[in-house]
């Protein structure tokens, strides 16, 4: 048994010439896929969950940059201090510049130029360790946050659920409820 729209599609590519039974194939092969599409779209449920929001503005989130925060305070402590001892270094030397002898000049621009390279060496590794321990505490939250992600989408029937989406209309913004189940 062939459906009403086989024998319609047989009946035009016996009438027309061979060079368009393709162009008249792939018309309503559109055709019955564009029909086929609204049924299937109306039974999919789908959510959407950024990311960024639930890593700046979940209590977990929260809470790990304040934790990272005081385990690095020390060291950003010590480099501002650095950088002051530098600043003010420099400026001392401006002013002495005039009246020192070449060879002081020079050595004493040879120790800013250490301290300078010293306090960037620092910072970076500074930096580097920072961002170190910013990823392993937040790759928790995201773990966690999957795990909810999965649960909401059981509990609640989703076919799927989006994370980082350039557009998306607040009604399947699931956000929120992701952000409560991992306590706020």
């Amino acid at each position: 048994m062939k459906s009403q729209l086989a024998l319609n599609v047989s009946a035009l590519t016996r009438n027309i010439g061979r060079g368009n039974r393709a162009l008249v194939l792939a018309v309503a092969l559109g055709a019955s896929a564009m029909a086929a599409a609204p049924v299937y779209a109306q039974s999919t449920k789908i959510g959407f969950v950024s990311t960024e929001r639930i890593l700046r503005d979940s209590k977990p989130a929260k809470a790990a940059q304040s934790k990272i925060e005081a385990e690095f305070k020390r060291r950003d402590d010590e480099l501002q201090k650095m950088a002051t001892s530098l600043r003010s270094q420099a400026q001392k030397f401006d002013k002495d510049a005039p009246v020192l002898s070449e060879s002081e000049r020079v050595k004493r621009q040879r120790q800013l130029a250490d301290l300078d390279s010293d306090l960037q060496r620092k910072r970076r590794e500074f930096q580097e360790d920072f961002n170190r321990r910013r990823n392993e505490e937040f790759s928790s939250i995201v773990e966690k946050a999957d795990a909810a992600i999965k649960k909401i989408a059981e509990q609640q029937g989703y076919d799927l659920i989006v994370q980082d989406a350039v557009t998306v209309s607040p009604k399947v913004d699931i956000t929120d409820q992701v952000m409560k189940a991992l306590g706020g």
